[in-house]
Order: structure tokens, then C-alpha cells, then sequence
């Protein structure tokens, strides 16, 4: 009791000094949480929808000798959801810098359009090619992913926690706040949707 009564002479201490003020609540907004739960969840989606069915030769056509199948895209997918996420729950773990935010140069809303445009060439790190995946055969990368997805989701529907005051500097100086990894993260996965719908339009894609 007397602890409580402590506490709440130091608030009203702070708020007749106007400290108080300090005390802001960091939570996603209800729009910010809205966006980013339709994104993610919709992108699973499609990635779940894109490779359900196909068969073992339709996995494993490639376009071009050098070019990845969607076996491949779905092992890549999965191993980079789960380093992006790492990445932002790193970031998490250490104290808000909000002094960094003027680092941040992107926006929200360019994140995802920088990330699908696949006339930017871009190749996979060494620990993320398909090889390093592992699991065994693309219907486990599918539930690799889609347990991944679904605990982001989980995470973003129910967090308090205060994503816009943690920056993350990632590779090439290149600076987002934890709700933009959302976008990051989300924005890869749909690359390589893309990339397996560009495989599926090939001429000669396996009929079955």
C-alpha cells in the first residue's frame, strides 16, 4: 500500500511539473497495427496459394539453368523471414534511439515498391540461398514460413511495444525504424511471390 501511495504522489509530482509529458504512449496506432496485419496477412496468402498443389516437377522447373525454381524461391523465403525477423527483434532488445530517426530516409509507403521491383537485380546472400535451407522439400518450407507468418502476425495484433523509437541500421547505411522492417520483411516476401508467378507464366512450365 505504501508503495502504491508512492507511486502516485510521484506521478501527480510529475504532472504538476509538467514531466508528465515524457510519459507518451509509443504503441502502433489502430491504422499503423491495421496496415501492417493486411499486409502481412495477405501476403501469406498468396505465397501459401501460389505453390499449393504443384507437383514435384513444377517445383523444381527452372527457367533458365542459372535461374531458381520455386522450390527454391519458397526455401529462400522462409530463411529470409526468419533473419528479417531477427533483425528486428535485435533491434528491439536495446533501448529506444529516437535521436536516430533523422537517419531514416525512406518512407513508409516507398519500402515495399523499392523491394517488389525485380528490374533491380539483387543477389542472395551465401546464408540465405535455398542450399542453406534446413528443411527437406518445399512443403516444409511452406510450414516454415507460414509458422513464421503467423507468429509476426500474432506479434503485431497484440505488441505495445514502441517500434518507431527503436532504429535499425542495416547493410549500406541504410537506416528503418522496426515498424518499416514490417515493410522490409514483408516487401521480400513479395519479390519472390512475384518470382514465382513470373515462373508459373513460363511457356513452358510443366502442365502437371
Amino acid at each position: 500500500m505504501l508503495q502504491r501511495t508512492k507511486g502516485r504522489v510521484l506521478l501527480a509530482l510529475l504532472v504538476v511539473t509538467g514531466l508528465a509529458g515524457t510519459l507518451v504512449d509509443r504503441t502502433l496506432t489502430k491504422d499503423e497495427r491495421k496496415s501492417a496485419l493486411t499486409m502481412l496477412k495477405d501476403t501469406r496468402g498468396r505465397i501459401i496459394t501460389a505453390a499449393d498443389g504443384l507437383s514435384a516437377k513444377q517445383l523444381d522447373f527452372k527457367p533458365s539453368p542459372d535461374a531458381w525454381s520455386i522450390a527454391d524461391c519458397l526455401d529462400h523465403i522462409a530463411l529470409t523471414e526468419n533473419l528479417l525477423w531477427s533483425t528486428l527483434v535485435n533491434g528491439m532488445k536495446g533501448v529506444a534511439n529516437p535521436e536516430l530517426r533523422d537517419s531514416i530516409k525512406m518512407k513508409d509507403e516507398e519500402i515495399i515498391p523499392m523491394m517488389t521491383d525485380r528490374s533491380v537485380k539483387r543477389s542472395a546472400p551465401e546464408v540465405l540461398q535455398p542450399s542453406k535451407a534446413p528443411w527437406t522439400g518445399s512443403a516444409a518450407a511452406i510450414a516454415e514460413f507460414r509458422k513464421q507468418r503467423n507468429e509476426h502476425i500474432k506479434y503485431v495484433r497484440s505488441t505495445t511495444e514502441d517500434l518507431r523509437n527503436h532504429v535499425i541500421g542495416m547493410p549500406g547505411g541504410v537506416y528503418l525504424d522496426a515498424y518499416q522492417m514490417l515493410f522490409l520483411l514483408n516487401g521480400h516476401a513479395e519479390r519472390h511471390y512475384k518470382q514465382i508467378e513470373a515462373i508459373r507464366a513460363d511457356p513452358r512450365f510443366p502442365k502437371s
